[in-house]
């Protein structure tokens, strides 16, 4: 008879669930103690609840209600591996299970129940964990602390979270990259960095978890000198992700590639990105999202068939980054085939994909694509998509269509317009010139929905009147904008003035383009061609020689022929 060591021994072997029945009855009829099958038990659930498969997953569950008085340690197993899958919150219900089982929690067990409050960001249920955890005298347990603690900061209370911060025995790196990351994920990167710098002097070494964190920091608030900074610190800790090396660590890499990038240090971001031992698709996403955030599409282009060349297959990110490009390049004919591609991979249902593929469609003329894409949409549409459908049909000029796809999405009261919407719908009324209907809605905006107006929507405002001749009206808005005009909200003022030979409006126009820098030839371009077709040739050689003084020079006009793609 073999012994219950021995089969133990065995199950790092077993590759399929049948070979681990196989040792599981074997365990069965081994006779031993009730008391002594529970240690072979715990080894068979620890071992379903590490293989990560949900076949297993429900195999531990079968044996932990098999066994009438499950130990803390049981208990602590089962509520880990909920924790750590796809179903964090079996873990609260076997920790309820375990205080009604009258079965006091220990210090490994309120870090995984924490863990699955944070998975869930369920702050009611750490609140109560936490309660426990102060009854039973574990908050000066490093790691339940620590566990508290991410629980608070996942659940974006910052502020209990430095409570339980401050009252840690000792700071370990764990707690301080476990603060650092609360403010990241929080949008405070500003204090991330600071809570970085600060744990420095405390003479705490990061990690190189922390210093992912501090790069992301970084990266979002452009502070390409404190990056730098932190790059220097990686390197001199030994950390440096771009010297060769069995066990490189791709994610600090492309944590130092993005923050370069997102700082527009794209030169550094793509040598270091070139230099990278290993590469992933987190990578390749990064660069080429990069170089469409700065409007370098070439190189975005380029970038995105290499990644193909290399064997790399294209996540939802990489499409939404490269459908961008497609959209603001008008390269049409590589649009098309990323949406064949989709369609092939059963991705084009994605509300986000199936958005990006209309803006492109729409951006390169085709509306009949993108009204197909949007009626056809299988999921709820968002109010992303009901935008872009909005102001696709607006910059096509179908004002009126777009003013009723608006009241429709209206109907659904979950629907929220916000400003990007509001642009649109401005446009489309500047478009039919619907001046009441566009005041209307301006007031709507901002009284019911408490939008800010920005410039854009300034712009369509003083468009619309402008070309219909309510130049008293433009006056009593540009009054009380909250901002100061722009470059298009003069030229859209001086689209009018052409319209209805306004010269007067014009000339005050002129004075205010002086405080402008710098001010683009078309705008000069327009101002000459009103002082022309008034016959005024003196303001319109003054224009001239001003273009000359300030060194503007006309703006060349270009095409582009776009060649097929081979699919992908």
């Amino acid at each position: 008879m073999m012994h219950p060591n021995t089969i133990l021994s065995l199950l790092p072997k077993c590759k399929t669930l049948l070979q681990f029945k196989t040792l599981h009855a074997l365990i069965l009829t081994t006779p031993t103690t009730i008391n002594s099958k529970l240690i072979p038990l715990s080894k068979l659930i620890d071992f379903c609840l590490d293989s990560h498969f949900d076949e297993y997953f429900n195999y531990a569950n079968l044996l932990f209600r098999q066994i009438h008085s499950p130990n803390v340690y049981i208990f602590n197993s089962m509520i880990k591996g909920y924790a750590k899958s796809n179903n964090p919150t079996m873990s609260l219900h076997l920790y309820k299970q375990m205080l009604q089982n009258g079965y006091s929690p220990d210090h490994f067990t309120f870090p995984f129940v924490l863990k699955a409050c944070s998975f869930l960001y369920d702050q009611v249920s750490g609140k109560c964990v936490h309660s426990c955890i102060l009854k039973s005298g574990f908050e000066a347990n490093v790691y339940v602390a620590t566990g508290l603690l991410n629980m608070y900061v996942e659940c974006k209370n910052m502020e209990n979270g430095l409570k339980v911060f401050d009252k840690i025995p000792k700071w370990n790196v764990v707690a301080w990259t476990c603060l650092i990351n609360g403010y990241v994920n929080n949008d405070r990167p500003r204090e991330a960095l600071e809570v970085f710098k600060e744990m420095g002097c405390w003479g705490v070494e990061a990690n190189e978890v922390t210093m992912v964190n501090a790069l992301i920091a970084c990266a979002r608030c452009r502070d390409v000198d404190t990056g730098r900074w932190v790059h220097e610190r990686v390197c001199k800790a030994g950390y440096d992700p771009f010297v060769f090396a069995p066990n490189s660590n791709v994610i600090l890499a492309t944590a130092i590639v993005e923050m370069y990038a997102k700082c527009g240090w794209l030169n550094v971001a793509r040598e270091l990105f070139n230099k990278m031992p290993e590469r992933n698709v987190v990578a390749w996403n990064c660069m080429i999202n990069a170089y469409n955030q700065y409007e370098r599409y070439s190189e975005a282009h380029g970038l995105f068939f290499d990644m193909l060349a290399d064997g790399f297959c294209p996540d939802k990110a990489t499409f939404l980054s490269v459908l961008s490009v497609c959209a603001r390049r008008c390269v049409l004919a590589l649009g098309e085939t990323v949406h064949a591609y989709l369609l092939k991979s059963n991705m084009a249902t994605d509300i986000a994909l199936a958005t990006a593929l209309l803006d492109m469609y729409a951006k390169n003329g085709e509306l009949g694509s993108a009204q197909k894409i949007f009626n056809n949409s299988l999921e709820k549409k968002d109010v992303v998509m009901w935008t872009s459908m909005i102001n696709a049909l607006a910059i096509h000029g179908h004002g009126n269509e777009a003013l009723s796809l608006f009241q429709i999405m209206q109907e659904d009261s979950s629907l929220v317009p916000d400003h990007i919407t509001y642009i649109g719908v401005l446009f489309a009324c500047s478009h039919v010139g619907l001046v009441e209907e566009a005041q209307k809605q301006f007031n709507l905006m901002t009284k019911r929905y408490g939008i800010v107006p920005e410039k854009e929507h300034y712009s369509c405002m003083v468009d619309l009147l402008s070309r219909a001749g309510h130049f008293r009206e433009v006056e009593k808005l540009m009054e009380t904008m909250s901002i100061r005009p722009n470059i298009a909200i003069w030229g859209a003022l001086l689209n009018g003035c052409q319209i209805h030979e306004n010269i007067s409006v014009a000339s005050q126009v002129k004075v205010r383009l002086a405080e402008l820098e710098p001010v683009q030839s078309g705008i000069y371009a327009l101002l000459s061609n009103i002082y022309a077709n008034a016959g005024k040739w003196e303001e319109v050689n003054r224009t001239r020689k001003m273009m000359k003084h300030k060194r503007i020079a006309k703006t060349i006009g270009h095409s582009s022929v776009e060649m097929k793609l081979l699919t992908l």
